[in-house]
This record gives C-alpha cells, structure tokens and sequence, in this order.
C-alpha cells in the first residue's frame, strides 16, 4: 500500500478563513479523485524563521497559503526558498504568489531589498505593488500560454478563477524577472501577470488567483489535483 502524501502549509492557520478553510478541502477533494491518503500540516510561518530544513524536509508537497501579510515574511520566503532549492512540488496562491517573486527577487537576482508594498509601500525596491483595481472577491479570466505548465494543467487556454488580492507583480519588473528566468504563464485580458512558474522544476507554479476557493468533492481542482500526481510520479 502507498504511503500518505505528506502536505506542508506554510501560513498562518485561521480557522475563519474562506481561503485557508478551502485550501484543507482542495486537498481532500483531490486525493480522494486520485484514491491517495495524505496528511496535511499547517507550517506557520514564525517557525520557519530558523532550521527550516529540519521543519520541512519530510513533506511531498509544499504550498504557500493566500493570508498575507504573514506573521513573518522571513519564514514564508525561507519556505519558499526550500521547495525552490529542494524541488519539492509547490503551489503558492494569492499572497504565496506574491511572496514566490520576492523570493525569486531577493535570492536569484540578488535584490536584497525587493519588497512587497502592503508591508513596505516606500521602499525603494518594490516587486509587489497595488493593483490598478481590487480583485477581492472577483472572478476574472485568465488565458494561458500554450506550452505552458499552466496550458498543460488545464488542458484549455482560457480559465475563469476567483481572486482575493489587492496586490500584484509591479509590471515594470517583470522584464527583469524574466530574464532572471522566472516564466510567466497566465495573464488577465489586459496583459497582467497571473500565473508564474518556473519551467525547469518538476512543479513550481503561482497563481494570483485562489484555485483551492472553486474545487468542490465532484469537481477537484486541476492544480490541486496535477500537484498530487506530480508527487505520486517521484
């Protein structure tokens, strides 16, 4: 008999969340389409300030929960860090999608002060910033670019997914970020970034959306569901 999938949270847990209720839920939709057990944890993002490998090492999958700003920035980048160094299949949605180009910022391009506006809006360095309008509660589409992670995921070229978030990629960083080789996967009607992915890893995606929000038991989620089989397959 097949072990569990053992699932990492990074975030922090609350009991009234929307988000983070559906991001438990996703995961049971999904496993039992696919027949797998798994076991899911909550990381909270103060405990990964230190000894993040000891804390993460032992899970199959990483995710990044929407609930931004996080107890500690620190922790959430230092778990993001370890699935992008590890290879440890991940998905960051929401405010893990943001948190995944500071990252990417601060540790590949080395811009050590790349930060998120809703914690620092005057640093000099912003790689998140608002949005030109609120996606709080909103369902938008998304159209994918053919060859993608994402194309592959959905099998289709156009996705309507629900958002959370007032903040998004400042587009006048996206250049540079993908020529650092961050891939960008999915955009709105106007041509903003909403999915990021790094194509070498054997699943590294983020969506600005909240993918986990529209799964029901008959109706997985797709990503949640493609996540758990990229695990199965190692």
């Amino acid at each position: 008999m097949q072990k569990a999938l053992t699932i990492g949270i990074i975030g922090d847990f609350n009991p009234h969340s929307e988000t983070h209720i559906a991001t438990n839920l996703s995961f049971n939709h999904s496993a039992s389409s696919l027949k797998v057990e798994i076991k899911v944890e909550w990381v909270p993002t103060l405990s990964l300030e230190e000894h993040v490998e000891d804390k993460l090492y032992h899970f199959d999958i990483l995710l990044c929960a929407p609930g931004s700003p996080y107890k500690s920035m620190k922790g959430a980048l230092n778990g993001i860090r370890f699935a992008r160094e590890n290879d440890r299949p991940f998905l960051g949605t929401c405010g893990g999608f943001q948190h995944v180009v500071i990252e990417f910022a601060r540790n590949i391009m080395d811009v050590q002060d790349a930060e998120h506006a809703e914690e620092h809006p005057e640093a000099e360095n912003l790689f998140i910033t608002p949005l030109a309008c609120s996606l709080v509660g909103r369902v938008e589409e998304v159209k994918l670019v053919t060859g993608s992670r994402a194309y592959e995921v959905y099998g289709r070229p156009s996705i309507m997914e629900r958002f959370y978030c007032g903040y998004g990629l400042n587009p006048l960083r996206r250049a540079e970020l993908e020529e650092a080789g961050l891939c960008f996967s999915g955009f709105d009607i106007n041509g903003e970034v909403r999915i990021l992915e790094l194509p070498k890893a054997r699943f590294f995606l983020a969506t600005l959306f909240v993918p986990q929000t529209s799964s029901t038991p008959s109706r997985p989620h797709p990503i949640i569901t493609y996540l758990l089989q990229t695990s199965l397959k190692q």
